[in-house]
Order: C-alpha cells, then structure tokens, then sequence
C-alpha cells in the first residue's frame, strides 16, 4: 500500500435516516464509550448492515454536525442554528456525553424572537410586511389574519331583475417564506366586478378594517398581548415613507425532561398497637 493511501478497510460507512456519511473506523473509535463505538464492534443489536452500509434510523441532517463533533472535538453551528434540543436529543442516543455537555450552555441561554412589521401607506392603500425570526409567530399572524374582498356578483334575470349583490370574499394572508407574510388594505381600482376594496380582520378581533393606521394598531395590539415588546421604530425608506416597528420577546429556556419516573415517596403509618394514647 502507497503511504498516504487510505484502505477500504479504514473506512465505514453509515446510512443515517438516508443520508450516507463515510469516515475512518478510527475517528468513531476514539470515544469508546460511544454507542458508534459499540456499532463497529457489532455489540449494538439496533444498528443494522444493509448492502455493506450501517443503517441508522435516526435523522441525517443532525449527524452531519455529530460526525463534524468526532472529527475535530469542537462544536461549530450556522448562525442561524435552532435545533439545539433536537442536537442534544441526537447526541444522547448516540451517548456522546461531551457533546451533551457543549449544547447545555445553549439549551439554558435565552434566545429572543424577533418580529419587524412593514407599514406603506400611500394615498387609500395600505401595505403590510411582517417579518419573524420564529415561523410560528408567522404561523399564528396566518392563521388569525384575513383579508375580505369586496366582489360584485353579476346581475340575474329570471322573469324578474335582481341586482347585483355585494359580498366579501376572503383571502388568507400571502407567505412569501416560511418567515414572513403580506397583505394590504384599502381601496384601489381593479376590475372584474371588483370594488377593490380590502378590508382586514385579527382575530379575535371581529371587526373588518379598511383604514391602514387602525389595522397597524390592531396588529401591533395583537402583537403585544402575546408577549413581545416594541423595542424601536424607524424610517425605512425616506423615499416612499416605509415604517418600521421592531418587537422582541425573550424565550423561555427548554425544559429536559427525563425519561425516569419519580418513585412516589413511602410513607410508614405505624401500627395501632406501637401508638401511645
């Protein structure tokens, strides 16, 4: 063998959730208290060899960073990382008891979620953009906000005339991504038997909203009873006057739960006979 050249019989290779991960024998062996360690040596009867790979039920996309970890001992995560209970769940199952320990600093820090709300208004319209660091404050905006549209149905004839009538058809919010929304208000010209006018609901706010400023308070209103506080408000654009309202609320630290249960405590009644009257 040519110095430097690797063996076939060095390497290993994994099928974690569908994902292949090829590595040296040496580099899951150096912590032998591991169950990958156990894996190699066919003392853990979960892991399973098909078609010459080690299949692992567990999720690909997390032992990207738990293979990163036994490469180089040191644990490195995206900026924008947020899995963190998850990782640690991951490296619990494989018993890497130091990578456990480096996520704990992270699973105890609060992390703040942060919402922008983009406010245009201009001339009868009125434009809406929320921006969030968490998809499930989007998620919550989506589910109570409603956009109803004024629609003209066509006249009818049936021996005698019916005029059109007026009804409000309603439009969910538009999800650009996973991390924001849009919707608008007001009036504007359209056609198709369109008023063009949007009117706006929050729920559980039952009132339908058409004038920009009262949606923004209404929004900002709905805002703040779920916790988060208004931290600034700027100017975006000093062109079209586009605003800014920046909201923060700080996370509750996760809770680990363990999987042991509690004994319940004995309690000792002594008999009616060692009692002292």
């Amino acid at each position: 063998m040519h110095e430097g050249r690797i063996s076939s019989q060095e390497l290993v290779t994994l099928n974690v959730g569908g994902k292949i991960f090829t590595t040296r024998f040496s580099t899951i062996k150096q912590f032998p208290a591991s169950r990958l360690a156990r894996m190699l040596d066919g003392r853990d009867q979960e892991f399973k060899m098909v078609g010459g790979q080690i299949f692992v039920d567990r999720d690909g996309d997390l032992f990207s960073f738990i293979l990163d970890f036994l490469r180089t001992h040191q644990l490195l995560l995206p900026t924008e990382f947020s899995d963190y209970l998850r990782l640690q769940r991951e490296a619990l199952f494989y018993e890497l008891r130091s990578l456990v320990d480096l996520l704990n600093p992270y699973l105890l820090q609060p992390r703040p979620a942060l919402v922008e709300v983009h406010f245009l208004s201009r001339n009868t319209q009125a434009f809406f953009r929320v921006f969030g660091s968490c998809s499930k404050t989007i998620e919550m905006l989506t589910g109570r906000i409603t956009v109803f549209t004024e629609q003209l149905s066509a006249p009818t004839w049936n021996g005698n005339f019916f005029p059109p009538q007026m009804t409000l058809l309603p439009l969910p919010p538009q999800r650009p991504s996973y991390h924001d929304l849009v919707f608008q208000c007001g009036s504007d010209s359209t056609t198709d038997n369109q008023t063009g006018v949007r009117y706006v609901s929050i729920k559980p706010d039952n009132r339908k909203l058409a004038n920009g400023t009262n949606v923004l308070g209404l929004l900002i209103d709905t805002l703040l009873k779920e916790g988060f506080h208004l931290v600034s408000t700027r100017t975006v654009s000093s062109e079209d006057k586009t605003e800014c309202y920046s909201f923060e609320r700080i996370k509750s630290p996760e809770v680990l739960i363990t999987n042991e249960t509690p004994k319940p405590e004995t309690i000792i009644i002594p008999e009616q006979s060692q009692i002292k009257k």
